[in-house]
């Protein structure tokens, strides 16, 4: 494994500037050493497994984990003489589910809860599997495609942009959406699974001739896009209420999940592992959430409760209302070579001067450059890392024009009740309580 990576560093740069994914084989070069992202396999885990690859990124890394708005592992701090044992540990346990090569490695994001989740009008885990296996078996597909796949159910995943989307609308039937533009439906699962096959092999075909210009299925213009899938248009499906991202979920009359999110996306190996030992040899199936957690299912309530305590005391997100669910950051400085701005520390800030518009639905993304890794897409309020400043935009995305470029004491007192930029905010937040 060790010559895989011999020129890493260099090539992993370059692939960087044309919008490339690190996965397990191929880390992407940080500030605190390389970062290795890694797709369990089925996109589960069990309590042992959780435990182990915390013991692993203590081992190899520098301790710290990361789960991605993609729901993507992510180990920090790896280094070119800890990445081989760390891949060869990976790989004979079973721990990743890797497809190396131009393709995604995992293409689909479902919600956690799906399968068996009550209210769901379509079985989107096994949807999401059948475009997997489809996606593998065509060439030249890139890393950041992604493919929604929404069962319809009071975990809508409105919220997360993506390429191809799914939405149940009705008993076994879908609405199909290319690149958050155009709708199709009513179609039953066979057809919109050779739908969404037909415009993979379109899209790639046309990527092939000019990859370059052509990086995502939104590149394309509508008319491109309506010619890929052959469908009628109908009306976008009415957008549903926000889901719950964190609490008890009650299965069904003696099962519950435990939905804890990690804040900012990331913790330490030493958290992770606490809480699997908390379940010891309990039978949890443990997703990967979207929004930067774990859900625990199929837990009896009174493990659920233990767990949900336990993480609230890791100082882990447990309610739905914690301002940090709302907020959006990256590693920031001196985690990432490209960041200017210590994003990580001072959102923790940013979140509490405004908890209360964060708990009533505005979002917030503070990021360290322009290249949004943490929410490519646009929020209430923006911030971006610019020389130790913030820039500053409501209501766009890292690439928009800024308002003001400030220091963050600045920004804090302008986030003040009767300033500014705390009126623009909550312009965004619901008049009435917290969410769910």
């Amino acid at each position: 494994m060790s010559a895989l990576r011999q020129d890493s560093p260099q090539a992993g740069q370059e692939a960087l500037r044309r919008g490339w994914c690190p996965s397990t084989l191929k880390p992407m070069e940080t500030g605190d050493g390389w970062l290795v992202r890694l797709h369990p396999p089925r996109a589960r885990l069990s309590p042992e497994q959780l435990r182990r690859i915390a013991a692993l990124a203590a081992e190899h890394g520098n301790g710290l984990i990361e789960i991605s708005a993609r729901a993507n592992l992510q180990i920090r701090g790896v280094t070119a003489e800890s990445h081989p044992a760390l891949v060869e540990r990976l790989l004979a346990e079973h721990l990743v589910d890797e497809h190396e090569g131009d393709g995604p490695q995992r293409l689909t994001l479902v919600s956690p809860l799906a399968a068996g989740q009550p209210g769901a009008l379509v079985d989107a885990a096994a949807l999401a599997e059948q475009i997997e296996r489809i996606a593998r078996t065509i060439p030249g597909l890139p890393a950041k495609l992604c493919a929604v796949i929404d069962d319809g159910s009071a975990q809508t995943l409105d919220g997360f942009a993506g390429d191809i989307r799914l939405v149940g609308i009705g008993a076994g039937r879908l609405a199909l959406c290319l690149a958050d533009r155009l709708w199709h439906g009513p179609l039953s699962a066979d057809e919109a699974i050779k739908a969404i096959e037909a415009v993979l092999c379109g899209f790639a075909r046309l990527r092939s001739a000019d990859p370059e210009r052509i990086r995502r299925l939104r590149d394309l213009p509508s008319a491109t896009l309506a010619e890929l899938s052959a469908l009628p248009e109908v009306p976008a499906p009415p957008r549903r209420p926000p889901a719950r991202r964190a609490g008890l979920f009650a299965r069904d009359a003696d099962r519950f999940a435990a939905a804890v999110g990690l804040p900012f996306g990331r913790c330490s190996a030493a958290v992770l592992d606490a809480l699997g030992a908390d379940l010891g040899t309990n039978a949890a199936d443990i997703r990967l959430s979207p929004w930067r957690g774990l859900v625990f299912r199929d837990l009896r309530r009174a493990d659920a409760e233990r767990l949900m305590t336990l993480a609230a005391g890791l100082g882990l997100i447990t309610r739905d209302d914690d301002p940090r669910l709302s907020v959006q950051a990256c590693a920031g400085s001196p985690a990432c070579s490209r960041a200017e701005a210590p994003t990580m520390t001072d959102a923790a800030r940013l979140a509490e001067a405004v908890a209360d518009l964060l708990a009533r639905g505005a979002t917030m993304h503070v990021s360290g450059c322009v290249k949004a890794c943490a929410h490519p897409s646009a929020a209430d309020l923006t911030l971006v890392g610019r020389n130790g400043l913030y820039d500053v935009v409501p209501g766009g995305t890292t690439r928009d024009k800024p308002v003001a470029t400030l220091d963050l004491s600045t920004l804090l007192a302008r986030l003040q009740p009767g300033q500014d930029i705390h009126a623009r905010l909550a312009k965004a937040a619901r008049p009435t309580g917290p969410r769910g």
